[in-house]
């Protein structure tokens, strides 16, 4: 590096010693297990809480190997759906009794948009379209596919910024995600609620990149459906249970495709005839996954005293200071930031966009910053406010600069 270059780095180094210390989240940090290396890859998998080993270890040594079958009633198994569920309601802006936990984000996707579609054409108007973001995740995109095909609608894919124009009067139901998982570009919610509900139609949200990166305000927005993954932005580990979302509303009319025992208004009574239950109970299908789930319930501890206001404002800090260090450290030319610069249209992740994408991530990986690639070229660096500190974005920024400049790591090989 140059004189000016050195001077620039340890001035960008000092800024984020001052920010780190400034930080109202900066405890938090100690409720992980974490390593030195800067681990930017959150928005694919949470890093794991400390307390869930001991928590795991008491379900599986007391509740299930003592106490057996009881712990269904005494430990609270069977309540646990809809009690979790309430907890993560508290961050996407959801009052109790609406959210339910159990399943994957693609069986909830499914539940969500076949049971919006029903509750769209029984008011009675000729409703047979689907809208779905193009850009949205393929299991999004597969699933509401299939639920067209089970309603009758044919399925009609638009640019996620594009559906309140794009609504009419044949949508039955718009499926949006809320931030792209490619870009990290965060959608309009309210205002695209609000398009839809004025064409008479649904929507249905996906907030797998947004819940717990940001406030989403389900109720205040008067959001329809919604559903998303625990394992992200939440910290639930690999594969913890999905949640879906239906407004108070909604739930009467709530016709699940997938009607297990489960959701059955007297579960126990072995009825061959379904009756669904009342309320959020009614999005459940078999019998809950409860090693995972209660793993997510110790997990979400870690939010008792946090508030998604707070993180939001840390997260857009650390995105801000991320792209500014790499502004300053990364060869002109090299990369290019798609995610919008503009707060309000911005998530909890930074893409850019780099030839040689794959090569340098690993490269990066192989150094101690630890984000993922999307093919074909893209980098992708997701921001948990919980547990990233400032001195790691910059530190991130850093050693992409050194790998995209061919310069050596630590251990003297350039990858």
């Amino acid at each position: 590096m140059s004189d000016t270059t050195l001077s620039g780095a340890r001035a960008l180094t000092d800024e984020a010693a001052g920010l780190d210390a400034a930080d109202e989240l900066r405890a938090k940090r100690a409720a992980f297990a974490l390593d030195d290396a800067v681990y930017l890859d959150g928005n694919s998998l949470g890093a794991l809480p400390t307390a869930v080993p001991g928590r795991l270890a008491d379900v599986i040594t007391r509740e299930w190997g003592a106490l057996r079958i009881r712990s269904w009633g005494e430990s609270g198994w069977w309540t646990a759906p809809e009690r979790i569920g309430d907890r993560v309601g508290r961050l996407i802006g959801a009052a109790p009794g609406q959210v339910v936990v159990g399943d994957s984000t693609s069986v909830n996707v499914f539940k969500a948009v076949v049971g919006a579609v029903r509750i769209a054409q029984a008011r009675g108007a000729h409703r047979d379209q689907i809208l779905v973001d193009e850009s949205t995740f393929p299991t999004d995109g597969y699933i509401a596919e299939s639920a067209a095909r089970m309603t009758g609608c044919t399925l009609r894919p638009v640019v996620a910024g594009d559906v309140p124009t794009a609504v009419g009067p044949r949508t039955a139901v718009a499926l949006v995600n809320h931030v792209d998982y490619r870009t990290g570009r965060l959608h309009d919610l309210p205002g695209t609620t609000a398009a839809v509900h004025a064409a008479g139609a649904l929507v249905v949200w996906d907030l797998c990149h947004s819940a717990g990166a940001l406030p989403v305000g389900l109720d205040a927005h008067g959001v329809d459906l919604a559903v998303g993954c625990t394992y992200k932005y939440l910290n639930g580990g690999p594969g913890s249970p999905a949640y879906l979302y239906v407004a108070n509303e909604h739930q009467p009319r709530f016709d699940s495709p997938l009607p297990g025992w489960n959701s059955h208004a007297d579960p126990f009574a072995m009825d061959p005839a379904y009756a669904p239950a009342d309320g959020a109970v009614r999005g459940r299908v078999g019998t809950p996954d409860i090693l995972s789930m209660l793993a997510l319930e110790t997990a979400l501890e870690v939010w008792d005293d946090v508030t998604v206001e707070a993180v939001r404002t840390k997260s857009l800090a650390l995105t801000d200071f991320f792209l500014r260090c790499v502004g300053a450290y990364v060869p002109a030319g090299r990369v290019e930031s798609i995610t919008p610069a503009e707060h309000g249209r911005r998530g909890s992740q930074v893409a850019l966009r780099c030839a040689d994408a794959g090569e340098v991530m690993a490269e990066l990986v192989r150094r101690g910053v630890v984000g993922d690639f999307r093919r074909p070229d893209v980098l992708r660096f997701g921001f948990t406010p919980l547990y990233t500190g400032f001195a790691d974005v910059e530190r991130a920024a850093r050693v992409l600069a050194d790998v995209l400049a061919g310069e050596p790591g630590e251990d003297g090989v350039t990858g």
